[in-house]
């Protein structure tokens, strides 16, 4: 098997991940993955590991991590081994904000759910109440 066979194209990659060409240019410009080893012909080849960085990427994102977060979490990995603490300090400091979100969007989907419920169960008197449960 070839160096090339074993790496997986710009398009693949964007299958795999769901992450657009253009992102995966851009994520390589700001530094949030390593320079992409290329093929003979100058096309970007990614690797298996590449894949996994990115989804990872993907997971932070989705989770709210802002992007200049992300490059310095990028660049204490690029460190290695050495980094490990300020990364997982990182990544513990992400989750504390994370899980206080989750708690707000819960308070909010309860809030949500009564403000159906009292649509559901009270079609023709809910007017009379909105005043008092839209607090």
């Amino acid at each position: 098997m070839t160096a090339d066979e074993e790496r997986i194209t710009v398009a693949q990659m964007s299958a795999e991940t769901g992450v657009t060409a253009h992102t995966l240019r851009y994520y390589e410009r700001a530094g949030l993955i390593r320079p992409v080893a290329r093929n003979s012909g100058g096309h970007r080849r990614y690797s298996r590991a590449d894949v996994a960085w990115v989804s990872f990427l993907l997971r932070l994102r989705e989770t709210g991590m802002p992007i200049a977060q992300m490059r310095e979490y990028a660049a204490l990995r690029e460190r290695g081994p050495i980094t490990i603490q300020p990364r997982l300090e990182l990544l513990e400091e992400h989750q504390a904000r994370l899980r206080e979100q989750l708690a707000r969007m819960r308070a909010h989907d309860k809030a949500l759910s009564a403000k159906i419920a009292l649509y559901r169960d009270d079609r023709g008197q809910a007017q009379t109440h909105d005043e008092e449960q839209d607090r």
